[in-house]
């Protein structure tokens, strides 16, 4: 059985949560909390799974481990004869990693970096460098963000293209960073507000959210 350690509120691990679900690949693995709000994911032992003390983290079934959301998706995705998340055809997985890749830069990382820098984050024990400028100037490029998605999604059901995928799980996780960090969505942008109920409605989406 595959482990996946993770902190189950996180936005990141969301992520990988909401693609096992889409998966049907829950049973296939076991969850090992790692409590962000002790610095955890930054001691010895931790890093030693993963250099950058980020999570998620899956562990294999060798004992190896994969970091990184995207990787991880990959890898549970491909697990089945069939990927569903990440593409099948050339054009596809190119759309979605792109899709996926904006997402991250322009959405979800921005708002990382301001809840790490602008606000209390994880507390004086863990948050040892604070450059609040810069986190105000990251939660300005999140705004921007959200209208570049809104725009997209005038044109298309998905982030990607005309079927959900990872990259649409990743602006999911954006939404779950902005409520946590009180960052207000602006109700003009219509399309990106009916796509995200759309989202909240989806088994997987609701599977993560009654975790409690």
């Amino acid at each position: 059985m595959m482990k996946i350690y993770d902190f189950k509120r996180g936005p990141y691990p969301a992520r990988v949560r909401i693609a096992l679900a889409e998966l049907g690949l829950q049973k296939k693995v076991r969850f090992v909390e790692v409590d962000l709000r002790t610095g955890a994911h930054k001691r010895p032992e931790f890093v030693e799974k993963n250099y950058s003390g980020t999570l998620p983290v899956l562990e294999m079934e060798d004992g190896s481990f994969l970091s990184e959301c995207t990787a991880i998706t990959e890898y549970l995705d491909h697990l089945g004869a069939s990927p569903r998340l990440t593409g099948v055809s050339a054009r596809e997985r190119g759309m979605i990693h792109m899709m996926n890749k904006r997402a991250e830069i322009e959405f979800l990382d921005p708002i990382s970096v301001y809840f790490h820098h602008a606000t209390p984050g994880l507390g004086p024990d863990v948050e040892v460098y604070q450059n609040a400028e810069w986190g105000r100037h990251m939660r300005d490029k999140a705004r921007l963000g959200a209208r570049h998605f809104d725009k997209v999604l005038s044109g298309r059901p998905y982030i990607a293209g005309e079927s959900f995928s990872m990259a649409d799980i990743t602006v999911v996780a954006a939404f779950v960073f902005a409520a946590i960090v009180k960052l207000e969505i602006p109700a003009h942008l219509c399309h990106l507000h009916e796509w995200h109920e759309r989202m909240l409605a989806r088994p997987s989406v609701q599977t993560w959210r009654d975790l409690g």
